[in-house]
Formats: C-alpha cells, structure tokens, sequence
C-alpha cells in the first residue's frame, strides 16, 4: 500500500498505477489533465506510470460554459 496525495488530499491505495487511482476516484470522466510531481503527463501514458510512495497527482477537468 502506498501513501500518495491526490488533488490536495492524502490517501492510500493499493492500486499500481496512476490511471487506475484517476479511474477509481472518478476523475477520468470528459475532458481531463493530469500532473504527477509536478509535471504534466500525458494520458497515453498513465496507464505506465507506477505509483510511487508520496506521489502528488493533480487531475484538472475542463469545464465548459461560456
């Protein structure tokens, strides 16, 4: 289990990596981006992307309106 950090919020998980912790939470959904420690990182590749112990992700969703 790793203790990670995810939009401000510390939590644990035991999944592997960064896409199944944006899918479990729900993020995934639309138009999303996604920054690990800092750098942004493209879907393609969070499927790849193992979860590290202290890991920050920050999932933004664009939002439409006018």
């Amino acid at each position: 289990m790793s203790t990670i950090t995810v939009n401000g919020q510390t939590l644990q998980t035991t999944h592997q990596t960064v896409q199944l912790v944006v899918n479990e939470l729900g993020l995934s959904k639309g138009r999303y981006a996604v920054e690990v420690d800092g750098e942004l990182i493209p879907k393609s590749e969070l499927g790849q992307l193992r979860i590290a112990e202290g890991m920050s992700i920050e999932v933004v969703q664009a939002v439409g309106g006018g």
